[in-house]
């Protein structure tokens, strides 16, 4: 599953953008609102990174999430998502070994 969240350009480019999230997004947005990336980033700022529509990028996350590439927080009215590090280390060295 893992292999078919990474087949798709924009799904690599959500991952780029969760690494580092500071490099990509508001980060004094989050700090005004009591919350720094650690929780993840806001659906609707990866939405508008993104240009595509919010249901396209729901799903696209919702397949990450089910992959266990990502990991989701809901806070009020709002869902954050961060990357998954524990399954994105052992998929990185499931791949070393079978190369």
């Amino acid at each position: 599953m893992i292999y078919k969240a990474l087949s798709n350009e924009t799904r690599r480019l959500i991952m780029q953008w969760l690494k580092k999230p500071e490099d990509y997004f508001d980060e004094q947005a989050y700090l005004k609102q009591g919350l720094n990336f650690q929780i993840g980033v806001c659906v609707g700022d990866i939405q508008a990174k993104s240009g595509l529509a919010q249901s396209v990028i729901s799903s696209y996350l919702l397949t990450m999430q089910k992959s266990g590439l990502l990991e989701s927080e809901r806070i009020g009215k709002w869902t954050y998502y961060r990357r998954n590090e524990k399954t994105i280390q052992e998929f990185a060295e499931y791949i070393q070994k079978e190369l």
